[in-house]
C-alpha cells in the first residue's frame, strides 16, 4: 500500500477554530466534576418540577418511595431481619475491636442505616460497623488515649473522629471529588483488606486463649512475642469454647457456599453462636472459671453525643488524621461493594451520591453515640442473598436492632467474649482473598507486587503503614505510566492500508525508509524529556539496523499522535527539539492525525510553519503515501544522509 499509483491528494488537518477561554474552562469544570452530567435532567422543565427533581437527587427515597410496591416488602422485610441477625452479634464484636463499649456497637446498628436508606442510592448496601476502620480507631487513637484508665475521654475521640470522617465524605460528594477514591486501585485495596484482616485475626488471639494482657501493637512479630511469651496464663476453657465456634461458624460457611439457598445459615450463625454460648455459660457458671463475658448492657436507645464531641480537646488535629483516614477506607470499600451488587442487578449508583449519604450518616452517628459505620461485604452479600429489593432492608434492619436496645440488651450479659472473637475470625477470613491474588498474578505482576507490598507492610508494620505503601505504592505507578508512556514502532499489514504496531503484529512490515512511531499517552512537562530520548534512541537504532542490513536508508520519521490527547509547552518544546534533531540527521519530520487540542498548540506555537502544514496529515497511510511519492520522484536526487551525525539533543 502507499505507492504512488495508488496516491490521492490528501485531506488537509484544519487548526479548530479558538473557544474563548472561559468557554474552555467550563468545558474542562464539566468533564472532570461532572461527567455524568447530573443536570441534564432539569432542561426544559418547570421550576416546580425543577426543585421536586432536586430534591429526589438529594434524597433519593422520594424517588422510588412513590413506586414501591407491597412485595417488594416482603421481601425488604425478610432480608432486614436476616441481616439484623447478623448485625448484632458483629456489631458487638467491632466495638470490642474498637476498644470501646459493646453497646456502641448496636447503637451504630440503628440511627446510621435510617439515615442511609434516605439518602443512598444502592439498592444492596447493608450499612454497619467495620472490621478495619474499628481496629484503625483503636490503634490510631489508643495512642492518644488509653481506653482502659481514660474511657470517657477515648470514646469522645471516636464519636469526634467519626464527625470528621463524615464531614470528609460528605464534602467529597458534594464538591464531586469522588474520583480521589479512585487512587485506591483494586491491587491495593485487595492487599491492604488482607492484611488488616490478618492483624484483626491475630487480636483475636486474645480472647481464643483467655488472656487479660496484651500487646497494643498489630504488628505480626509483637503479637506472636505477646501470645508466645504467656503460654502459661492461655486458659484450656477459652481455647476449646472458641475453637468449638469458629468451626461451627467456618462449617456454616462452607456450607451456604457450597449451595447458595442456605444463605440463611450462614447469616443466623454468628447470633446463633451468640445463644448458645450465652446459654453455655450460664448454665454451666463458666465465667466464674476465667471465661470473659460481656457483661451488663444496659437498655435504651442511643443517647445524644453532640455535646460529646470534642472539638477543644488536645488530641483534636489526631481525631481529624483518624477521621480522614477511616473515612477514605469505609468508602473505598463501601462503594466498591455498592457497585460490585449493582453490577449483578444491572443497575447504576452514583458514587458522588453514596459518599453524601455516608458523610451525612457519621455525622448524625456521631451525635447519636455512634461511631464510624460503612457497607461491610459479609452483611451486604446476606442482604443481596435474601432477596433485599430496595434500602427498606435497612429500615428493618434497624427497627430490629431498636426492639434489640429496648428490651433484648440484658439477655446478652452472660455472652463469651471468646464467641465475639470466633465470629469477628471468621468474617476476616473471608477478605483474605488469596484467589483475587493469584488472579493479579496470572494478569499483572506489577499488581501483583502493589499488592503484596500493601499487604507485608500492614502485617509487619502497622495499618497505618500499610495504608501509606498501599497509597505511594498507586500514586507511583500512576506516575509511572505518565512519565514513561509507551512509543510504538508500526508497520504495514500487508495488503492493507493498516498500520499496527509491529510487536503485537508480527505479520507487519516496515516501510522501507520510513520510521513510523506511535506515541501513546498525552504528552506533559512529566514525560516531554522521556518522550524526545526515546524518539531519538528509535531513529538512530533503525538507522544502525538497516546500515547493517544494507536495506534503504532511512528518510522519514512519521509520528502517529492520534493517542495524543492534549499537550503542554514542554511537549511542544520536546516536538520543537525532535524537529531540529531530525533535521541534523537529513531527515524530514512527518506528523500523523493530531488532535484538536495538539493542533491548536501547534498553531499558536507557530510549530505547524515551522514543520510545515504539508507534513502534516491526517492518517498514517496518507503520511506513508506522501513519502513514498516524495521518494520516487526524488530518486534521481536522493536525500544525503549522514550516518555519524551527533545527536546533540
Amino acid at each position: 500500500m502507499g505507492t504512488v499509483g495508488e496516491y490521492e491528494c490528501p485531506r488537509r488537518v484544519p487548526v479548530p477554530p479558538p473557544k474563548p477561554f472561559l468557554k474552555s474552562l467550563q468545558t474542562s469544570l464539566k468533564e472532570t466534576f461532572f461527567p455524568d452530567d447530573p443536570f441534564r435532567q432539569f432542561k426544559n422543565q418547570p421550576t416546580s418540577r425543577k426543585f421536586l427533581l432536586g430534591l429526589q437527587y438529594f434524597v433519593p427515597i422520594l424517588e422510588w418511595a412513590p413506586r414501591y410496591t407491597f412485595d417488594f416488602f416482603k421481601a425488604d422485610l425478610i432480608a432486614g431481619i436476616t441481616i439484623a441477625s447478623l448485625a448484632v452479634p458483629q456489631g458487638i464484636s467491632y466495638a470490642s475491636l474498637a476498644s470501646i463499649p459493646p453497646i456502641i456497637g448496636l447503637y451504630s446498628s440503628f440511627v446510621p442505616p435510617l439515615i442511609y436508606a434516605m439518602l443512598g442510592s444502592s439498592k444492596d448496601l447493608a450499612v454497619g460497623t467495620v472490621a478495619v476502620a474499628s481496629l484503625l480507631l483503636s490503634s490510631m487513637l489508643g495512642k492518644e488515649v488509653s481506653p482502659t484508665e481514660n474511657p470517657k475521654q477515648y470514646v469522645q475521640l471516636v464519636f469526634t473522629a467519626t464527625f470528621f470522617a463524615g464531614v470528609f465524605q460528605a464534602s467529597l460528594g458534594i464538591l464531586r471529588l469522588g474520583f480521589i477514591v479512585d487512587f485506591l486501585s483494586h491491587a491495593t485495596i485487595v492487599g491492604f483488606m488482607g492484611g488488616a484482616a490478618t492483624i484483626v485475626c491475630l487480636q483475636q488471639l486474645k480472647g481464643m486463649l483467655g488472656l487479660v494482657h496484651f500487646t497494643h501493637e498489630t504488628d505480626l512479630v509483637s503479637v506472636m512475642r505477646s501470645v508466645f511469651g504467656q503460654i502459661h496464663q492461655w486458659r484450656w476453657e477459652s481455647v476449646v469454647l472458641g475453637s468449638c465456634f469458629l468451626f461451627f461458624l467456618l462449617l456454616t460457611r462452607y456450607f451456604s457456599k457450597r449451595k447458595s439457598a442456605f444463605f440463611w445459615i450462614n447469616a443466623m450463625a454468628p447470633l446463633t453462636s451468640v445463644i448458645l454460648g450465652s446459654l453455655l455459660v450460664y448454665l454451666t457458671h463458666a465465667e466464674k472459671h476465667g471465661v470473659q463475658v460481656i457483661g451488663h448492657l444496659k437498655k435504651g436507645l442511643n443517647p445524644p453525643s453532640a455535646s460529646e464531641l470534642a472539638f477543644g480537646s488536645p488530641h483534636l488535629m489526631a481525631a481529624i488524621k483518624t477521621g480522614i483516614i477511616i473515612s477514605v477506607i469505609g468508602l473505598a470499600e463501601g462503594i466498591a461493594v455498592g457497585r460490585t451488587f449493582a453490577m449483578f442487578k444491572n443497575y447504576h449508583i452514583d458514587g458522588n451520591k453514596e459518599m453524601i449519604a455516608f458523610g451525612m450518616m457519621n455525622i448524625a452517628g456521631s451525635c447519636t453515640s455512634c461511631y464510624l459505620t460503612a457497607g461491610p461485604f459479609s452483611r451486604t452479600a446476606v442482604n443481596f442473598n435474601a432477596g433485599s429489593k430496595s434500602a427498606v432492608s435497612n429500615i428493618v434492619m434497624a427497627t430490629a436492632v431498636m426492639f434489640t436496645l429496648l428490651f433484648l440488651t440484658p439477655l446478652f450479659h452472660y455472652t463469651p467474649l471468646v464467641v465475639l472473637s470466633s465470629i469477628i475470625i471468621s468474617a476476616m477470613l473471608g477478605l483474605l482473598d488469596y484467589e483475587a491474588a493469584i488472579h493479579l498474578w496470572k494478569i499483572d505482576k506489577f499488581d501483583f507486587f502493589i499488592c503484596l507490598g500493601a499487604y507485608l507492610g500492614v502485617v509487619f508494620g502497622s495499618v497505618e503503614i500499610g495504608l501509606v505503601v498501599a497509597i505511594t505504592v498507586s500514586l507511583l505507578r500512576i506516575l509511572l505510566f505518565v512519565a514513561r508512556p509507551r512509543t510504538i514502532v508500526l508497520g504495514n499489514i500487508p495488503n492493507s492500508g493498516i498500520y499496527r504496531s509491529m510487536d503485537q503484529y508480527p505479520i507487519a512490515n516496515n516501510v522501507p525508509g520510513i520510521l513510523i512511531l506511535q506515541i501513546d499517552a498525552p504528552v506533559y512537562f512529566a514525560n516531554a524529556s522521556y518522550l524526545r530520548e526515546r524518539i531519538s534512541r528509535w531513529i538512530y537504532e533503525e538507522e544502525d539496523r538497516l546500515k547493517s542490513a544494507g536495506e534503504t536508508s532511512l528518510h522519514y520519521v512519521i509520528l502517529d499522535l492520534s493517542a495524543v490527547g492534549s499537550i503542554d509547552t514542554s511537549g511542544i518544546s520536546m516536538v520543537e527539539e525532535i524537529k531540529k534533531n531530525v533535521d541534523k540527521r537529513g531527515l524530514k519530520l512527518v506528523l500523523a492525525n493530531p488532535r484538536s487540542e495538539v493542533m491548536k498548540k501547534l498553531d499558536k506555537s507557530k510549530l505547524i510553519d515551522t514543520i510545515g502544514q504539508e507534513w502534516i496529515y491526517l492518517t498514517v497511510g496518507e503520511a506513508v503515501a506522501a513519502c513514498n511519492l516524495m521518494l520516487h520522484t526524488c530518486k534521481s536526487n536522493p536525500v544525503a544522509i549522514d550516518y555519524n551525525a551527533q545527536d546533540n539533543v
